[in-house]
């Protein structure tokens, strides 16, 4: 391969893994300094260690967006509500957690799931653990996620719980969220949010009075029985995130 390839295809290697990887670089404020670091020292390269780059950028750009961990502290955000009010999670004083759920207007499986996140907020929110849904998706990327359709359907549907706008993209980044719908269960200890559950609502997406496992509702009432939650992470099952292009 002559230097002029090379270099080429370096080029192209290093816009791909950059694009791949705006999102992550969210949640990992270190990651892009790392990745110039790579780029700066490939001065003098190799077959070998274009090989070696090659796999880096496939597992980088696939690789899960990273963000919180079950048992980590998560940290309160501000977003805007579709009432218009801009909340945090530290605006309901008298709640004991929150199950946040990524989700939104358009995605088929946000659709096929909307009755169960509201149910979700029927058992729960007396019990000191209310909903709080978050929509992450770039309106221009998907028209039907905008602002002012996400209080049409709040409306149309009679939400009881806060549906969030995520404009900038940074809430979802730093949960690690990567699909609609993703949950997060969070409770308060002492002056911390606490994670305790990421995944799937349930392992039946078409039928909730089919699913096997109910996830949610399974960490749920471990979580107000005091008991550790026994499966604290899943597999969320749904569309991706559409994500601000660069």
């Amino acid at each position: 391969m002559c230097k002029r390839q090379l270099a080429t295809a370096m080029k192209e290697a290093k816009k791909i893994v950059t694009n791949k990887i705006k999102r992550v670089s969210l949640a990992r404020p270190n990651f892009k300094f790392q990745i110039s670091n790579i780029f700066s020292q490939m001065k003098k390269v190799t077959i070998t260690s274009i090989a070696a780059f090659m796999l880096f950028v496939v597992f980088t750009a696939f690789a899960p967006a990273g963000g919180y961990q079950v048992g980590e502290s998560v940290k309160d955000f501000k977003l805007k509500n579709v009432d218009g009010k801009t909340m945090s999670l530290a605006d309901n004083k008298a709640a004991k957690g929150f199950i946040v759920v990524f989700t939104c207007n358009h995605c088929p499986f946000s659709k096929m799931y909307e009755s169960r996140i509201m149910s979700l907020n029927d058992m729960y929110a007396s019990k000191g653990y209310p909903v709080i849904a978050i929509n992450p998706n770039d309106k221009n990327e998907v028209p039907d996620d905008s602002y002012e359709n996400m209080q049409a359907l709040a409306k149309e549907k009679g939400y009881k719980f806060p549906y969030l706008y995520d404009e900038t993209q940074e809430v979802a980044a730093a949960f690690g969220a990567a699909r609609t719908p993703h949950v997060f269960i969070v409770v308060k200890e002492k002056d911390k949010l606490v994670l305790k559950y990421i995944g799937a609502i349930d392992d039946n997406a078409e039928d909730g009075k089919m699913a096997d496992e109910k996830y949610v509702e399974n960490a749920m009432n471990q979580i107000i029985a005091g008991k550790p939650v026994t499966e604290s992470m899943t597999k969320a099952v749904g569309c991706t995130i559409k994500w601000k292009k660069s």
